[in-house]
């Protein structure tokens, strides 16, 4: 019999601490790059960025098990889990272990005073404190992040898995950057012993900023590397899934939108880079200069690993691209390509053969071919949707238009679940892991049993 599936969503208000928690005995995962682990300790399970759960065979039928205490901000981070605990971040610069049976908070560590709207260029979040999604080693005990904290400046901290206590902390802004013009939205990643951290503009497109990728030692060692998008302005790496990192170590981003219409500057690019953050690949589409002159990201979404060794890539124009990650291409070096949807954001989810790429005219399975091509498998209903995973038998998602977390069949894209979430932060997405899923909706937690 299949273990009985939890499904956790958050919704919204603002709310007290608790006390630390014992010793919990999390799963063994070192963070080396793509192998998926127990629990779900990075953006969408692995660093391939599959979003597959496959511990447990059904879902249905669903029903509410329980609501957590309200928490002190909203949840635009991925929950993530080790153990028995559901790790949450907030926009107001505290994180939370909650309990997975009963929604307890086992301990609440607030890193800071986030910053305010009113304190930024521009900006769509208020306050901004923890956007991207954290990354734990349960192997060391320990859960990565980004706390964006007065007088304004990002610090990478490391938690205890066990207690919430503060292990290390070290500034993370990039070297002679504007801190206030930078935005940590994309998900953290680990991999061969350490962490790296992409930065984007924030929404607006205001200051003076660029993409960058930043790397630092788990182990406090040696120097913070960098790696800075060769362009003299914007192109940040913001997609929120982040980066994806292959066996070797390698990690691929994709960019936003450059200044230059002319000389081609890593706007609007799928770049490869190696474990010290040396430039090594990069492919962009052929039409890049349109794309950086009408800001129409290319990396409005983090490219993903399917098919053992091709990437999916897709933008704000609607268009997939299949690459080979071991030869991007440069210009027009895509494998495949082909209209997908109006408009692809976040991230995706892939299991084989499907890929579900999430658009803002609904949810789409691709059929990925053997011959490195893909077809439309399916459509789903017409909304806003927002980054997927798979898990229970079917594909979840979250109807933006309509604040509903909404699960489809694998197969047809037909609806077999959908509930009213209240209201939902952009790019809310769902993580699952040991028969259970969690979406963050809002600023608490809520529980759906399965049978």
């Amino acid at each position: 019999m299949a273990p009985a599936l939890l499904l956790f969503v958050a919704a919204g208000c603002v709310g007290p601490a608790n006390q630390p928690a014992s010793p919990s005995n999390p799963p063994n995962f070192g963070g080396t790059a793509p192998l998926a682990a127990a629990g779900w300790p990075t953006y969408h399970r692995d660093l391939s960025r599959s979003g597959d759960d496959p511990t447990t065979s059904s879902l249905l039928p669903a029903r509410q098990a329980w609501v957590s205490a309200s928490l002190d901000g909203q949840v635009f981070a991925e929950p993530l889990v080790v153990g028995s605990r559901v790790l949450v971040a907030t926009e107001g610069d505290s994180v939370y272990a909650l309990d997975v049976q009963s929604g307890r908070t086992l301990w609440r560590t607030h890193l800071g005073a986030p910053l305010p709207r009113s304190r930024l260029p521009c900006g769509d979040i208020d306050p901004l404190g923890i956007t991207g999604t954290p990354v734990a080693d349960p192997e060391s005990g320990r859960l990565w992040l980004v706390a964006f904290v007065e007088p304004g400046r990002h610090e990478l901290v490391a938690l205890d898995l066990a207690s919430g206590s503060v292990r290390s902390r070290r500034s993370i802004d990039p070297p002679g950057a504007d801190p206030l013009a930078l935005q940590q939205r994309a998900a953290l990643a680990l991999s061969q012993g350490s962490v790296y951290i992409a930065f984007g503009g924030l929404f607006g497109d205001c200051g003076t900023y660029n993409g960058w990728v930043m790397g630092a030692r788990t182990d406090g060692s040696g120097s913070l590397r960098t790696y800075r998008v060769n362009t003299n302005a914007r192109a940040g790496i913001w997609g929120p899934s982040g980066p994806a990192v292959d066996a070797a170590g390698d990690l691929y981003v994709s960019t936003g939108n450059g200044n230059s219409t002319n000389t081609f500057d890593f706007g609007d690019a799928v770049v490869r880079l190696a474990p010290d953050l040396r430039l090594l690949d990069w492919f962009a589409p052929a039409n890049w200069a349109d794309l950086n002159a009408g800001d129409t990201d290319l990396g409005s979404m983090g490219p993903a690993i399917v098919g053992g060794n091709l990437l999916f890539q897709a933008g704000k124009q609607g268009t997939g691209y299949l690459l080979r990650a071991g030869r991007l291409g440069g210009i027009n070096g895509q494998a495949f390509k082909a209209p997908v949807c109006e408009s692809a954001w976040g991230g995706t989810a892939y299991r084989s053969p499907y890929i579900y790429v999430a658009c803002s005219d609904g949810l789409i399975a691709l059929r990925l071919g053997t011959d490195a091509t893909f077809t439309v498998a399916w459509r789903g209903p017409r909304f806003w949707a927002e980054p997927p995973v798979v898990a229970g038998g079917l594909v979840w998602t979250v109807n933006r238009d309509a604040a509903r977390l909404v699960g489809l069949d694998l197969t047809t894209g037909a609806i077999a679940f959908s509930q009213s979430l209240g209201s939902t932060p952009h790019f809310a997405t769902p993580a699952a892991a040991d028969g259970r899923v969690f979406v963050s909706a809002g600023a608490s937690i809520v529980a759906i049993s399965g049978p």
